[in-house]
């Protein structure tokens, strides 16, 4: 007999949107583990907050420190595979005891999430992925508007890329996600001035939190600085009855 580890997908931020299952096996957790930056409580952990039990033994896992390292330098994936690594020794250790483990995940546990990096590395039989709702669709449905009509493509873009890629794929597409804004906001904005959707385009933060802010990127200020919790939305306006 082993024990198993539970990859909680927790929704977008608001806890009434987590599924009733996360719900049930969150609030009976004898073990939970989650990401988080050294010195920060983790932003799924504050999620999770009022769904922890009190008796719950938790497990913080504190990424390593990359910002100094090029994404492109071969050391970065090095560290972090070291990092996804020793993560997984912790959980396998506490499952080898018979315990279950649940691993808090902010948004969907698939969709661009940390957790993947462990499922790759746990045993098939050892690990369940609950889903969830993402944070882009409670971030489009903030705008009040349908994100996709008819034939409409979309695509979602990672704030990360370098201007000329993103820009690219602005002009491809039909409708738009791009995540990952922080720091990249000044560059995203000139990707979408330079493929001419930035008239278009939609910026979300705290999506279904109270803080929830959703207005025209036209509208926020230049030097506005984007929280980790932000989107940039570009509606598709495809065919209709």
């Amino acid at each position: 007999m082993t024990g198993h580890v539970y990859g909680i997908g927790l929704g977008p931020g608001d806890p009434d949107l987590i599924s009733v299952k996360a719900h049930r096996l969150l609030t009976s957790a004898r073990h939970v583990a989650f990401f988080r930056k050294a010195g920060r409580p983790g932003q799924a952990r504050r999620l999770a907050d009022p769904l922890i039990p009190e008796d719950a033994t938790e497990h913080p896992m504190e990424y390593p420190v990359t910002t100094e390292i090029p994404v492109s330098d071969p050391r970065y994936n090095e560290v972090l595979s070291a990092f996804y690594a020793d993560c997984v020794a912790r959980l396998t250790a506490l499952t080898a005891m018979e315990e279950d483990v649940a691993v808090l995940c902010e948004g969907d546990p698939f969709f661009y999430g940390s957790f993947m990096h462990l499922y790759a590395r746990l045993p098939r039989e050892q690990v369940t992925v609950l889903p969830a709702i993402t944070g882009m669709s409670a971030a489009w449905t903030a705008t009040g508007q349908p994100v996709t009509w008819g034939d409409d493509v979309m695509t979602v873009l990672m704030g990360t890329l370098d201007a000329d890629t993103l820009k690219r794929h602005m002009q491809a597409a039909d409708a738009l996600v791009i995540m990952k804004i922080g720091r990249n906001l000044p560059k995203i904005r000139k990707a979408l001035r330079a493929a001419g959707r930035a008239d278009e385009a939609w910026y979300v933060e705290y999506a279904s939190m109270p803080e929830e802010n959703a207005q025209p990127l036209s509208d926020l200020p230049e030097d506005h600085v984007a929280p980790y919790f932000s989107i940039v939305i570009v509606h598709g306006q495809g065919r209709r009855p």
